[in-house]
């Protein structure tokens, strides 16, 4: 029965190593490509970057905007175990959460006192170079979706 259990635990280990290595690479520099952007009506920035740590299950996303609703530089932080984390932007409160879905990164953020949410799926194109963004935004003035394009740098 003992060996039994240990040949499960092995084989459980086994599979979630092969998982994790079958993750993309999300880490990097990445700045907003405005060609294949797609911001559904609302303005646009002038430029924006994106820098992701992942060291599993930490994730760490710094986005530094300028021109557009938003000047200046956010950093988001969150376990890709699919837990609450709770951080803070210029002041407000921001809870959050990421989890894996298959080779994509989905990332909630909730402000809760202004009653906005933000669903971003992130994904890898197959050769790495290319970072979608996929912002499904649900607010009092109803649901939105934009698609930010980055290119690696």
């Amino acid at each position: 029965m003992r060996h039994m259990l240990l040949a499960a635990l092995a084989t459980i280990a086994v599979v979630s190593i092969s998982a994790a290595a079958n993750q993309p690479n999300f880490n990097g520099e990445w700045k907003m490509n405005p060609a294949k952007s797609n911001y559904a009506g609302f303005p646009a920035p002038a430029s924006m970057t994106r820098k992701i740590e992942l060291t599993e299950p930490s994730l760490v996303i710094v986005e530094n905007q300028s021109g557009g609703a938003s000047d200046g530089t956010t950093t988001r932080k969150y376990t890709t175990d699919g837990k609450s984390s709770a951080f803070e932007i210029n002041g407000t409160a921001i809870t959050g959460s990421a989890v894996w879905d298959g080779a994509a990164l989905i990332v909630n953020t909730i402000v809760e006192s202004v009653g906005l949410t933000f669903k971003d799926r992130m994904s890898l194109s197959a050769d790495g170079k290319e970072l979608t963004s996929v912002v499904q935004i649900a607010s009092q003035q109803g649901p939105a979706e934009l698609t930010i394009v980055f290119d690696r740098q």
